[in-house]
């Protein structure tokens, strides 16, 4: 081969590794950028996930916080205590006004219809109050009686002639005997002004119907008995402060005689 082959065989040669290694170049910094892409778009992919989640979070707590506000709305202004008595005011008060209606309807005493008419007469009036006074506050009240309180009237609507007179006025003196309590302790010790009037200016005329519960059919002797008690007890702490005196007085007297000469 001579040296002009050689000399060219050589260039090719060296052409060759320039074009080879240019190549290994290129590809190299393709890859560099593509990994260099990659960890970015990584980056930036972590980063809109957090605020995402942040918001996913906060969205969490609004939620909650709106749960929470809507319990507190319920009650209204009104602290546990108070919202308990206005609920149970306005169910017993529900109660009153049906058990009232079968009463005047059903009863064979003139009294027992007279009580159930008074009831339907007063309770009506005072769930209206109570009712114009809890939208005030922002609170609804029940329109219906509960499933409980349902039980208790149909019950008392199967019953029927002096059947249903006695098992009413029990009833009904058990109710007010309750019901007194618990607007004497609202009249003194609730937090709303507004409730604490109202329970001041309904407790008359709870007192009033108590009165008269005592009066009805099987009811007369709620009284008497405790009358009767108190009488025994009066009579059996005078017999025995006679006797204590009788033993003592004999005591003294033996005692005198004994030292006598």
């Amino acid at each position: 081969m001579s040296n002009r082959q050689i000399i060219k065989s050589a260039h090719i040669w060296a052409l060759t590794v320039v074009v080879a290694l240019g190549l290994l170049a290129v590809a190299g910094k393709a890859d560099v950028n593509s990994s260099g892409q990659n960890s970015n778009q990584n980056s930036n992919s972590g980063n809109m996930n957090m605020p995402q989640n942040r918001n996913a979070n906060r969205s969490n707590r609004n939620s909650s916080n709106a749960n929470a506000s809507g319990e507190r709305t319920g009650m209204g202004n009104l602290n546990s205590r108070d919202h308990d008595f206005i609920m149970d005011a306005a169910m017993g008060g529900l109660l009153e006004v049906e058990l009232g209606r079968v009463a005047a309807q059903k009863g064979t005493s003139d009294a027992v219809k007279t009580f159930g008419q008074r009831m339907v007469d007063d309770h009506s009036k005072a769930n209206e109050e109570l009712m114009t006074l809890a939208q005030s506050k922002g609170i609804t009240l029940p329109t219906t009686l509960d499933e409980k309180h349902q039980k208790e009237l149909t019950k008392m609507s199967a019953m029927t002639g002096a059947e249903f007179d006695r098992a009413y006025s029990k009833m009904m003196l058990s109710d007010h005997n309750k019901d007194v309590s618990e607007f004497e302790k609202e009249s003194t010790r609730g937090t709303d002004p507004d409730l604490k009037a109202f329970a001041s200016k309904t407790l008359p005329t709870l007192q009033e119907h108590l009165q008269m519960a005592r009066t009805l059919p099987g009811n007369e002797s709620s009284g008497s008995g405790a009358s009767n008690s108190n009488s025994g007890g009066n009579s059996n702490r005078s017999n025995r402060n006679s006797n204590s005196n009788r033993n003592s007085n004999s005591n003294r007297n033996s005692n005198g005689n004994d030292n006598r000469p």
